[in-house]
């Protein structure tokens, strides 16, 4: 069963090798995602899976010790989801920023697995998805990694939309309240509209956190470069 979350945003600007001289932008984001991996860590799973963005068909699993890199960041920096034999296929950015997080964490040494979700699907699969995490071992964690709107202001990426802030908004009040029927009612259409890359993988949380009766705290929320940034942990 799920005995705690921690949810992260996952720019790669969360890497102070890939934010450079803007490394001190997102120092508050960094100390919210420290203090929420600490309440995964002091759950002590058998097993955590990081669960990020990636992809548009069907959720693709990465096994423990699978690398990512960020050289397409012009960043010779390489991560590792713990230890193991890892695969062929690399991380997607989402989940190796989730390695880099995880490696500067006092971590525990239950397997570190990764979900990449794609955008397009549906909540119900997002939610059968999190159950099927859930009922996987006795005690299981999750890392979610995901942004939310990029449409708060003229300089995002996905320009202004005025629907942003009130989406956003929802998706903090349901991170910050631990509430799954809320996140499994976030839009999918719209969040693709508003290029809300979390609301897959959030949605995978909703499922995996049906009848595990968590408390949550909302540790951080802005919106930097116009896009919404969260940090939660359940538990």
């Amino acid at each position: 069963m799920l005995v705690a979350a921690a949810v992260c945003p996952c720019p790669p600007l969360l890497v102070p090798a890939v934010a450079a001289g803007a490394t001190s932008e997102l120092d508050e984001a960094r100390t919210a995602c420290s203090d929420a991996l600490g309440v995964l860590a002091a759950s002590r799973p058998d097993r955590l899976v990081v669960v990020g963005p990636g992809g548009e068909g069907e959720p693709v699993w990465f096994p423990a010790g699978s690398g990512g890199s960020f050289a397409g960041y012009g960043v010779d920096l390489t991560v590792r989801l713990g230890d193991g034999p890892g695969g062929e296929r690399p991380l997607p950015a989402p989940l190796a920023v989730a390695g880099w997080l995880l490696e500067h964490t006092d971590w525990a040494d239950a397997p570190i697995e990764g979900l990449a979700v794609g955008e397009s699907l549906e909540a119900a699969r997002c939610a059968g998805t999190g159950r099927e995490l859930a009922a996987s071992a006795e005690r299981v964690a999750l890392l979610v990694m995901g942004d939310g709107s990029a449409c708060r202001t003229v300089k995002a990426p996905g320009y202004l939309d005025e629907r942003a802030e009130p989406f956003d908004a929802a998706v903090g009040r349901a991170l910050g309240a631990a509430d799954p029927e809320a996140l499994l009612a976030l839009d999918a259409e719209r969040a693709r509209e508003l290029r809300a890359a979390g609301r897959a993988p959030w949605q995978v949380l909703a499922g995996a956190a049906e009848g595990a009766d968590l408390a949550g705290r909302l540790l951080y929320e802005d919106a930097p470069y116009g896009v919404g940034y969260f940090v939660a942990a359940w538990s």
